[in-house]
């Protein structure tokens, strides 16, 4: 194993590939010569037309250009070659031996050449000019290059704080960090399933999960950077990587690196294939992408014991199971909101009270730890005003006083149907939450209710009606239609319309429901009640 020390410097190694512009053998081959000793690939071309041919299928490092051509003069060739986007950061030096007056280099050099050279030539200048004018561009090339990395970098890293699952904040580092750094990748993490993440990619590739053995973060961190927190950068031999992942086509050395944010958390791991060995630069943003992994993996691992805390909270408050009512099919859901992380105010109950039952459904405002306790408390104190004896009317107001008395400044939303399942009378009290519909052929809500909960002192009405054997009720929170630019009132005219037709399976119905309004912003509650025949 080697490791990699932050911040050392690798120049380039080896010599340019130069291409050598001139209709002259004689001094092409002189030329070439000279630049062969110095350790560089030296390209030939007779003409301009086919200099410019040879530049638009390679890319050399370096032009040598002969003033005088006989087909497109030397000062035009420099000029097209600047002119192109893909060729504009190639050096040209010019050389002549008629072109030699102070004008002649003056406008070579404003035509875009970047060195003149007039003959005859001295062999250690030239090498001098060709040594210099690629150190210049060498340092240019590698701060374009080093700028493009770190834009993408950015884009990378907000691409993978932006992930909503372990599998595609994976996959998005894999396939950002091929098309920074153009190689072989590969990534690994363990989430808090317990299930080992393990994604790969080759340039041009679409990240690809792979099963990876349950030991294999320790086994790495073992050899690297142990238990405490930190980054480590380091190459494990082809041979000794396959002992770890054997199901892998790897011929060349893997140079990774491995993060941990904190100590006592897992590791995370990203490698490249290391062929040819990764420079200063690429070590660089390769552990700037490791870092940037391991503190998106974190930040999602917090998100989401976060979430199922929350969630755990949130069912815990609501009813663990409905009662079975004789006459009446009732079915309900509760899907959290997508992207948040707090426990709501959204709650349903259904009781047997005699030989009727209540059906409530609610909203308290906010979306919070706090909601969620509000919701609770009223709960309770429904269940309790329905003890000695049932008036929907002096429910509503115990409701409504608590609030106000308890948490002066809190809002909530409250209906409740009373049924009796064998004749089908139904009473019905609401407080500002969204009427409930009578579902199927002619889909309708029923009147608009009261002044909502916590605003003030109300006399709340109790509107009397019949459900018909085989009807059924619909009853939801507004976070089943609420949408950002969508008005209200069209958004309950989709579900009126998605109501005209219920199964004869109630699960069936509020599945489809649920589906045609698709991932939602808010907490979501449905109660659906079926009188049957």
């Amino acid at each position: 194993m080697t490791e990699h020390v932050a911040g050392a410097l690798i120049e380039p190694a080896g010599g340019a590939t130069v291409l050598v512009v001139d209709d002259t053998p004689t001094k092409r081959y002189i030329l070439s010569s000279w630049l062969r000793r110095a350790g560089h690939t030296v390209v030939e071309a007779a003409g301009g037309e086919e200099a410019l041919a040879m530049l638009a299928t390679s890319r050399p490092d370096l032009v040598v250009l002969d003033v005088r051509l006989p087909d497109i003069g030397g000062f035009e060739v420099c000029e097209r070659i600047k002119a192109n986007p893909a060729t504009t950061s190639i050096p040209v030096i010019q050389v002549s031996g008629n072109a030699i007056t102070s004008a002649d280099r003056t406008e070579g050099l404003e035509r875009g050449a970047d060195a003149y050279l007039s003959e005859p030539i001295e062999p250690a200048e030239f090498a001098a000019t060709v040594e210099a004018t690629l150190r210049y561009y060498r340092a240019r090339r590698r701060a374009e290059l080093m700028a493009e990395r770190l834009a993408k970098l950015a884009d990378v890293t907000l691409r993978m704080n932006g992930a909503d699952s372990f599998d595609r904040l994976l996959a998005v580092a894999v396939e950002g960090t091929v098309d920074v750094l153009g190689r072989y990748a590969g990534a690994l993490a363990l989430p808090p399933d317990g299930r080992m993440r393990r994604f790969r990619a080759r340039p041009g590739e679409t990240a690809s999960s792979r099963s990876a053995a349950p030991q294999l973060l320790d086994r790495l961190s073992a050899m690297s950077l142990g238990a405490p927190s930190g980054a480590k950068v380091f190459t494990l031999p082809a041979a000794e990587w396959l002992t770890l992942v054997s199901d892998v086509q790897l011929n060349a050395p893997v140079t990774g690196v491995l993060c941990r944010t904190k100590r006592g958390q897992p590791p995370v791991y990203l490698g490249l294939e290391a062929d040819p060995p990764l420079d200063a630069d690429e070590l660089n943003v390769l552990r700037q992408l490791g870092q940037g992994l391991a503190l998106a993996v974190d930040a999602l691992r917090v998100y989401t014991e976060e979430h199922t805390i929350s969630l755990t909270l949130q069912r815990s408050l609501l009813p663990t199971r409905i009662p079975e009512v004789p006459g009446l099919q009732v079915t309900f859901r509760y899907q959290p909101a997508v992207d948040n992380i707090e426990v709501g105010g959204d709650f349903y109950e259904v009781l047997r009270v005699g030989d009727r039952v209540l059906v409530a459904i609610g909203d308290v405002a906010g979306h919070s730890l706090h909601a969620a306790t509000i919701m609770a408390e009223l709960r309770h104190a429904l269940r309790a005003s329905l003890i000695d004896s049932v008036d929907l009317s002096a429910s509503m107001d115990l409701l409504n006083k608590v609030l106000r008395r308890y948490h002066p400044g809190m809002t909530a939303t409250v209906c409740l149907l009373l049924i009796d399942p064998e004749s089908g009378e139904v009473e019905l009290a609401n407080a500002g939450h969204i009427p409930p519909m009578l579902a199927g052929p002619g889909a309708h809500y029923l009147g608009l209710g009261n002044l909502l909960l916590g605003v003030a002192h109300e006399d709340y009405k109790v509107n009397r009606l019949e459900l018909p054997a085989g009807a059924t009720m619909l009853l939801f929170t507004d976070g089943l239609v609420e949408d950002r630019g969508i008005l209200l009132d069209d958004s309950l005219e989709q579900a009126r319309q998605v109501a005209e037709t219920v199964e004869g399976d109630l699960e069936e119905f509020c599945d489809r429901l649920l589906a045609a309004f698709g991932s939602r912003e808010d907490d979501v509650a449905i109660v659906a009640i079926r009188r049957e025949a």
